[in-house]
């Protein structure tokens, strides 16, 4: 039987935080009052000692969980193996650096650290005994446009399985499972003066299967604007979606994850007044996490497109979580 929390990541309020609207506090206040019952912190965005964390700031996160009730449930670790100009990271300096986050974590009394998946299947396994030691379960964000089913994900699940630990798993976001185009980004391209027929063209082509590369040349020769060129690469990218015919494929990939999974992460785009999503079908998602075993954390995840604030939207997410948690 399933146990499910709802919670938020901090980084819903970054373009607050990043225009100095808001604090860390701020952030923290406004998902207390939005009802997440915690909270995931990016570290290198809040944190002001990163990779470390310093007791004053461990301080005022134990102020802020006695004064709004909420504290720290997971702790997203960047793995940026591009930190040099001349070469990228090798696993040894990729896993000494997480071994940096995984204390940290602790320290803030996370149980769960978000791990991107620039850190190798070979680096991550290594992690098993520093995450056994810290008690942090260590998650590979499967992100769109990877599906637990892309190979990558399959080689982490192989060398998980092969370790025995309990510790290593996964933290889904469910942008994987997008059934419609990117709502704020087909928004922004229509204002940059692209025609909503060639947009449709572009979903159409997308659908099919068609290259980025094809689907391009036959937008142009249909005339659309060059300003199509950053909706196309949001559909062939990080924002691709999938036919509604696909869909079952996906959630029953969903399912076969979430055993080795220690949180998920609600991605949203852009809601309507009536809390709806426009590309994620989070009505049949819920139908399948509320079916199932999974214990933790549904923390919702906001990719700020519009530049606009994530705090109107937010509220409306996990609004929309609990109506969908209470059905």
């Amino acid at each position: 039987m399933s146990d499910l929390k709802i919670g938020a990541t901090l980084f819903c309020y970054g373009t607050e935080y990043a225009r100095y609207e808001y604090d860390f506090e701020e952030c923290v206040k406004q998902a207390a009052l939005n009802g997440a019952e915690g909270y995931e912190i990016v570290a290198t965005q809040m944190i002001p000692e990163y990779p470390n964390v310093s007791d004053a700031f461990i301080g005022k996160v134990e102020r802020l969980r006695r004064e709004y009730g909420i504290g720290p449930i997971s702790y997203a670790a960047n793995n940026d193996k591009g930190m040099r100009w001349d070469r990228n990271l090798t696993d040894d300096e990729m896993l000494a650096n997480a071994i940096i986050d995984l204390k940290s974590a602790h320290a803030l009394g996370c149980h769960v650290m978000r791990v991107q998946y620039m850190m190798s299947p070979e680096a991550f396994v290594r992690l098993a005994p520093y995450a056994e030691l810290y008690d942090v379960k260590c998650g590979i964000e499967i992100h769109n446009p990877e599906t637990p089913n892309s190979p990558v994900m399959q080689k982490y699940l192989e060398l998980i399985k092969k370790s025995g630990s309990k510790y290593l798993g996964f933290v889904p976001d469910f942008g994987f499972l997008s059934v419609q185009p990117n709502h704020p980004m087909w928004l922004r391209a229509l204002r940059n003066g692209v025609k909503e027929e060639h947009l449709r063209l572009a979903e159409k082509l997308r659908r099919e299967g068609v290259s980025q590369e094809e689907a391009a040349k036959q937008v142009m020769a249909a005339g659309a604007s060059p300003a199509i060129m950053e909706a196309l690469s949001g559909m062939w990218g990080f924002v691709q979606f999938h036919d509604e015919k696909d869909l079952p494929g996906l959630l029953q990939e969903l399912k076969d994850i979430l055993p080795y999974s220690f949180e998920c992460h609600c991605k949203f785009h852009y809601l309507d007044e009536n809390n709806h999503e426009f590309s994620i079908p989070y009505n049949k998602i819920f139908e399948v996490l509320k079916a199932s075993d999974f214990k933790g954390y549904l923390v919702c995840e906001y990719e700020d497109e519009t530049y606009c604030g994530g705090t109107g939207y937010t509220r409306r997410m996990l609004a929309m979580q609990h109506e969908l948690l209470e059905k």
